[in-house]
């Protein structure tokens, strides 16, 4: 495996990691900017975009770029998270110029249709309604806005349905114009791609985009915890808890992510053995990490009867005071251990895997950092650390939790949010 990367004069980096014994390429557009940049009223405008740009371009209508890429059996997406978006692909190496073509295409000469821009709002209006309608989507979605209120953090990537239904093309025009900018703008690829053919096929296509834009800087959430209980009526009651987390570039990233795979991260951790397994109050349960460039959330998510939920909060409260109080033992830290190293090195097998690792490497610590490191690091990881993170996450007063479902806050018994003393 090689690596390389080349930045264009005006700014944009082109990053790749060559793999000879490969067929295949996986290539992504990404630009640093996500729903967090948006302000209140341009709420899901990144998402917006993206949909967008698939819809037609001075060149290809949106039927000629679905013909295209499955023409020559690619497999193309693209996606919009709170700190960037990307378009990307992965494709047999001999039909690697065409998808340059297709994606710098769809990037540099989008047409941006009023009629196309209103079909799309419809969809994306069908979208909210869908995760609106899916609850254990949408508890996501009420607890994050709960956990970081009143914070472009806080809100959903989709928008809301006042936003988007009041979106004009003007206003994407503006967004694009502020962030999709040369400096902002990232390239990377893996699979059997030399780096010279990769940065000669896009430098010309790409070196006459000015730099400029707007400077500004994203500001740091402040977490505020609390209790939201939504009504509805339903089968379940839908449950998220959480607090604090290590940001993406903390030294203690490696701590939380082994006390998430403890705490929940798969069929040996201790919320399903509990909750699911031993005594069947969930279908499914399960911690998760969310982490971000300045900040983190670690999570806890159970569906369960209504009836059952003070008995679930028990135990959630009781597994994690077991770890506030230091019951890991070396055995448990070690399993953990290696059922992340186990997916770390299967996803190393995968170009699509490699493609965004260094994209995402390059946008939080400005370099490529090889396995052999990510293993070091988690190799270090002490049982007080992973207690340490525990104890920031579920302190008193960051505490958060959101419940949808048949239930109001008074059904729920709050002393099981209380996890220290």
């Amino acid at each position: 495996m090689m690596y390389r990367k080349t930045v264009l004069d005006n700014g944009i980096r082109i990053l790749s990691e060559q793999m000879e014994n490969y067929r295949s390429v996986s290539l992504g557009i990404w630009v640093d900017v996500g729903s967090r940049d948006e302000s209140e009223e341009e709420s899901g405008v990144s998402h917006f975009i993206e949909h967008m740009l698939f819809k037609g371009t001075r060149n290809r209508s949106a039927l000629d770029i679905a013909k295209e890429l499955d023409a020559i059996g690619g497999m193309s997406n693209a996606f919009t998270g709170k700190e960037y978006t990307c378009f990307h692909a992965k494709v047999l190496d001999r039909h690697f110029p065409i998808l340059v073509d297709i994606l710098s295409d769809i990037l540099l000469h989008s047409v941006l249709d009023p009629h196309d821009i209103e079909k799309e709002r419809h969809v994306i209006l069908q979208e909210i309604s869908m995760v609106e309608d899916t609850p254990d989507d949408y508890i996501h979605v009420l607890f994050t806005r709960n956990f970081w209120m009143n914070h472009p953090l806080g809100r959903s990537v989709l928008g809301s349905t006042k936003t988007v239904s009041s979106m004009g093309r003007e206003c994407i025009l503006r967004f694009m114009d502020r962030f999709y900018r040369p400096e902002r703008i990232l390239v990377t690829a893996a699979g059997n791609i030399e780096h010279d053919t990769l940065v000669s096929a896009f430098r010309p296509l790409l070196e006459s985009l000015e730099e400029g834009g707007d400077p500004s800087s994203r500001s740091k959430p402040r977490i505020t915890g609390g209790v939201s209980c939504l009504t509805k009526d339903l089968e379940q009651v839908h449950v998220c808890i959480g607090g604090k987390a290590p940001d993406l570039a903390s030294e203690r990233r490696y701590a939380g992510a082994l006390l998430n795979t403890i705490l929940g991260g798969n069929m040996s951790s201790r919320l399903f053995q509990e909750i699911r397994e031993k005594r069947g109050l969930a279908y499914s349960v399960y911690s998760f990490l969310s982490p971000y460039i300045d900040t983190g959330l670690l999570g806890i998510y159970v569906a369960t009867d209504p009836a059952s939920l003070n008995e679930v909060l028990a135990l959630v409260h009781g597994e994690v005071k077991k770890i506030l109080d230091g019951d890991i033992t070396p055995e448990d830290l070690g399993s953990a251990r290696e059922h992340l190293v186990g997916g770390i090195l299967l996803g190393a097998e995968n170009t699509d895997t490699r493609m965004m690792r260094l994209a995402k490497n390059e946008f939080v610590f400005g370099r490529f950092v090889d396995y052999d490191e990510v293993l070091s690091d988690l190799e270090r990881v002490t049982v007080e650390e992973v207690v340490s993170v525990a104890r920031e996450a579920f302190g008193d007063e960051g505490v958060s939790l959101t419940t949808l479902g048949p239930l109001r806050e008074e059904d729920v018994d709050l002393n099981y949010l209380k996890f220290s003393g």
